[in-house]
């Protein structure tokens, strides 16, 4: 089995990141890498994530330079890249090995948002339907691809924000994504404190902005006010 590292980006992630890394397969079992980027945490998400047993790299904040981060320390043949309140289902490693085997050079799982609001399992049909027409994946669907694939995309690249949709273009280029139908399970908190249907809206303008050519930092901007 192929050696896979997974790097999840945390910024003051304390209250979910325990829960997370404990769901994670056992890494002596499997041979899996865990690294935790993070990025200027102010509260225990670091020392937790060290008590999990993961190789903390400290980053100044930005997902895409906090994922490109611990890339850089990882040991693995494939890289999956974690949210810190997403959680894999039971089989993920074998799953992501077996899409390798098959010729996968990326890909990403089906995604379920974990929430009351009825609204949050149609949202998440939406995002998975959406990806399976488009070959284009977000963060929350946990990303993963070859070392080699990623070496040669250069990574992420270091934008504020669409750092994900950006990836999945150009490596969209080179192949298709597998579209893993085991889903990973992502927490619906955002989109509740702040109201689904507002957040919805505010996705769907950012993306169409991204689209016709908005500097990232002008979105990132008008994002995080509404998720911080």
């Amino acid at each position: 089995m192929r050696r896979l590292s997974v790097v999840l980006p945390a910024l003051n992630e304390a209250a979910a990141i325990g829960e997370a890394l404990s769901r994670m397969p056992a890494s002596d079992a499997c041979g899996m890498e865990l690294i935790v980027a993070d990025g200027g945490s102010l509260d225990d998400t670091a020392l937790i994530a060290a008590a999990h047993g993961a190789r903390i790299v400290r980053v100044p904040r930005g997902r895409a330079l906090q994922m490109n981060a611990g890339a850089q320390v990882a040991t693995g043949d494939v890289l999956l890249f974690l949210h810190a309140d997403t959680h894999l289902p039971r089989d993920a490693v074998g799953l992501i090995d077996r899409a390798i085997a098959a010729g996968a050079q990326w890909g990403r799982f089906d995604v379920q948002i974990e929430g009351r609001h009825p609204l949050l399992a149609v949202v998440a049909a939406m995002m998975n339907l959406r990806s399976r027409l488009t070959g284009i994946a977000t963060g929350d669907q946990a990303i993963f691809c070859t070392r080699a694939l990623f070496d040669a995309l250069d990574g992420y690249a270091p934008i504020a924000l669409m750092e994900d949709i950006d990836f999945s273009t150009r490596a969209r280029a080179r192949s298709r994504p597998a579209c893993l139908r085991a889903r990973v399970i992502t927490s619906g908190r955002r989109w509740e404190r702040q109201g689904v249907l507002r957040t919805i809206l505010l996705m769907w303008r950012l993306r169409l902005r991204y689209f016709f050519g908005a500097d990232p930092r002008d979105l990132a901007r008008d994002y995080r006010p509404h998720h911080e």
